[in-house]
């Protein structure tokens, strides 16, 4: 393990929790825009929606810079850039900035909270107009491909006609293929990273016990919890808890915490022994409770699960009108998302004929190494957006 990877797995897992902050963007701001509706996959039909996004970068004349970014299950809009709610950087503020990853000196980036989440965009909490009271469990359900339409709605109100890159990690990786099947004739370049074009009976099982975990709470009553005085808070911590589990892996869990305990035991103590990692878990429970509605958690893991890119179609039929060129990425430590489901996808593009450049990056982190600081996959990013950039600028030069 080199220097850098050792920085990082020391420090890194604890920014979570880590109270001074900087960015290179400094403070930045999310934006919201009501506009018309549409019927979602499951026929329902959606009067009107909000959209919570933020952009950052300048767009070029011939707005050919737009990079799109498509986020995980519990991320939102705010990118990168310090968020005055919280005093934190965004979600992806290592990869995003000046001279970062991805330029926004060199970029236009723009980035949306998904339909069915609970940072702006319409979701479960949101009021249905029929009504005057929030949907609760009265919202749709909701797919990937509704998540993306959304997103097109908002691009399409921002003059936004062509996207030089989609980029997204986990779920943000579904939609950017998404994006790429609907919408060939918008998309130059794919990022797909740590994800899958369709969920296992594994990863279905994780998300399932989280669902429980809420469902059960006292406190759900059915999902109609908004005028109540309490939420299914500990329903949702635990379900945060077990899929936290997932995203990291057994060599940074041991590096980081190993047997150590958090302090000596307290006479209040059932048991003796109070684990450091216990201690994580229960923290990164607490805090997401904070920022997170347990009735979009509900949608938007159900989402994933019901995702499948190809439907029981054909790969060629399904992309036999993309042009898009790919850079797929995967952990060779990630058991969530492991390698195997990245190289399934490579295969079938590759068959397709679809340009295709595939990395597994041998970093230790687990399904997170795509939102800590993680050299390697920094110099990919980098790479391969630099590369295609320069390849359609010359392009458009040559055409003149």
């Amino acid at each position: 393990m080199n220097e850098d990877e050792k920085s990082m797995l020391e420090g890194d897992l604890q920014d979570r929790v880590i109270t001074k902050y900087h960015s290179d963007l400094g403070i930045t701001h999310t934006h919201i825009v009501k506009l018309p509706g549409f019927t979602t996959q499951s026929g329902y039909e959606l009067k009107e929606i909000e959209i919570s996004y933020q952009t950052l970068g300048k767009l070029t004349p011939n707005k050919d810079n737009v990079v799109l970014v498509c986020h995980a299950l519990s991320g939102d809009a705010h990118l990168a850039g310090i968020n005055t709610n919280t005093g934190r950087p965004g979600w992806w503020d290592f990869h995003v900035g000046p001279g970062k990853s991805i330029d926004t000196n060199k970029f236009y980036v723009i980035c949306s909270n998904v339909l069915g989440g609970c940072s702006g965009t319409t979701g479960p909490a949101s009021i249905n107009p029929d009504t005057g009271k929030p949907y609760a469990t009265e919202f749709p359900p909701i797919t990937i491909r509704d998540m993306v339409k959304t997103q097109a709605l908002l691009l399409n109100h921002l003059g936004i006609k062509k996207i030089f890159a989609v980029v997204g990690g986990s779920m943000g990786g579904m939609q950017g293929l998404v994006w790429t099947v609907d919408y060939p004739e918008m998309v130059h370049s794919c990022i797909p990273i740590a994800t899958c074009i369709a969920h296992t009976a594994m990863q279905i099982a994780f998300n399932e016990i989280g669902r429980q975990a809420i469902m059960t709470d006292p406190n759900w009553c059915g999902g109609y919890y908004y005028d109540k005085n309490c939420r299914p808070e500990h329903g949702l911590a635990v379900a945060r808890m077990i899929g936290h589990v997932t995203y990291l892996s057994e060599y940074a869990m041991h590096k980081k915490f190993g047997r150590n305990l958090q302090r000596p035991p307290q006479p209040e103590d059932l048991f003796p022994e109070f684990f450091s990692v216990e201690s994580y878990l229960q923290h990164q429970g607490e805090s997401f409770v904070k920022r997170f509605d347990p009735n979009s958690y509900l949608y938007i893991t159900k989402a994933l699960d019901r995702f499948e890119l190809f439907e029981n179609r054909p790969a060629k039929e399904v992309f036999k009108n993309v042009k898009a060129r790919f850079l797929v990425i995967s952990f060779e430590s990630d058991w969530l998302y492991p390698p195997s489901q990245s190289r399934e996808l490579v295969k079938h593009l590759k068959r397709c004929n679809i340009s295709t450049t595939y990395i597994n990056l041998d970093t230790p982190y687990g399904h997170d190494s795509f939102l800590i600081k993680n050299p390697e996959f920094s110099r990919a990013l980098s790479n391969f957006l630099n590369a295609e950039y320069k390849y359609i600028t010359n392009n458009t030069n040559n055409n003149h």
